[in-house]
């Protein structure tokens, strides 16, 4: 079996490196085309992926089409595999006369929860040849309300390797000076700037929230502490700005902004508590937060409730509400909930869920599915 898989990035995305690293051990021969300025390319070719060179632009959308039609005569794939809703257009509107399944694997619910960016992924699609996997039950549950068939709809999560570092308690009050009594709030994000066309007003991943929240509760908990790790996405360096310098303002020092870390595992040691106030998120960081160990609060959005069980696993709260956020902190902070259990709970359950070799084996299950339609 022959796969083409669709990329907008080769520095972001591992979710779906790794998928595509499993496929190959199990026998699918595996191409990609994506850009080939990314930190990611080498770990393709060493994973034995076979790679094409493919920039995906709406501001260059003849030239995107027409070098993915090169790409597609030349490998002649048995199935073509996106994971992004933009190059899923591109190759819907490339590929019209071409008679191969195409899959859209959906990383997150963003776009559907977009009028217009919803009916153009609905109202793309060929009905014959296109097919979606959905990668939460929220996404699932959204296109069959949208009229999608379950004949054209999986359900598949994204996997992850279940070998992480362990958390290194002393890392994280080390570095930042903190006493062995310190309460600390992590959140572990990307900084996504708001998408003003979209109607967002503040970041995607909701660090705004976190730090409202560090604010309510400051003054009553001297030894409570919020640290955010993780910068600039797409070049998103002035929100950066504008975030860092909010949380000095609300929190003083409070707040603490390491940026993007490549040792992220090992500093989960000393966080007594992680959120996720992400105003729209598939599975997020939650997957790795309830893999390590530690105790997790997400918002009540997209596919954290997938893995989150409110009461079992973490903690559940309104998106954009700082005050409720707030207050699961700090019922944390005042032993309301058994975490331990928390933690034995969350860790099981997902190592299930996610591991990349089940997940990818799914994968493989869909693709043998829609050729033997």
């Amino acid at each position: 079996m022959r796969v083409l898989h669709l990329l907008k990035t080769s520095e972001g995305g591992t979710w779906a490196f790794r998928q595509m690293r499993e496929l190959v051990k199990s026998g699918v021969e595996v191409h990609v085309a994506m850009p080939l300025n990314g930190k990611l390319v080498d770990a393709y070719k060493e994973a034995g992926i076979i790679v094409h060179s493919w920039e995906c632009s709406l501001g260059g959308v003849v030239s995107s089409c027409s070098r993915l039609k090169e790409i597609v005569k030349r490998v002649a794939p048995d199935i073509i595999h996106s994971h992004f809703v933009l190059t899923t257009l591109l190759m819907r509107l490339a590929l019209r006369g071409v008679n191969v399944p195409r899959i859209f694997q959906v990383p997150g619910p963003l776009h559907l929860e977009n009028v217009f960016f919803r009916n153009l992924d609905v109202m793309s699609a060929q009905r014959k040849l296109d097919y979606w996997v959905a990668s939460c039950k929220w996404t699932y549950d959204r296109y069959i309300q949208c009229g999608i068939s379950p004949n054209r709809l999986f359900l598949s999560y994204y996997g992850t390797d279940l070998e992480f570092i362990k958390p290194q308690p002393g890392i994280l009050k080390k570095t930042l000076r903190l006493p062995d009594s310190a309460f600390v709030v992590g959140m572990v994000a990307y900084m996504y700037a708001p998408k003003r066309y979209l109607g967002q007003k503040r970041g995607l991943k909701g660090h705004e929230d976190f730090i409202d929240a560090i604010a309510l509760l400051k003054d009553r908990y001297p030894n409570l502490y919020g640290v955010c790790i993780g910068g600039a996405w797409g070049n998103a360096y002035k929100y950066e700005k504008q975030v860092m310098e909010y949380g000095k303002r609300k929190c003083g020092n409070r707040m603490f902004f390491l940026g993007s870390r490549s040792d992220v595992p090992a500093l989960y040691g000393d966080m007594d508590l992680v959120v996720h106030p992400s105003h729209s998120e598939n599975l997020g960081g939650a997957a790795e937060s309830l893999l390590l160990g530690v105790p997790t609060i997400a918002s009540n959005v997209g596919g954290f409730p997938d893995i989150v069980v409110n009461g079992k696993t973490g903690l559940l709260v309104p998106a954009k509400s700082p005050k409720e956020l707030a207050q699961a902190i700090e019922d944390v902070m005042n032993h309301k909930y058994d975490v331990e259990a928390f933690k034995k709970n969350g860790f099981e359950q997902t190592k299930v869920i996610l591991d990349v070799k089940n997940t990818a084996k799914g994968v493989l299950g869909i693709y043998r599915e829609i050729l033997k339609r």
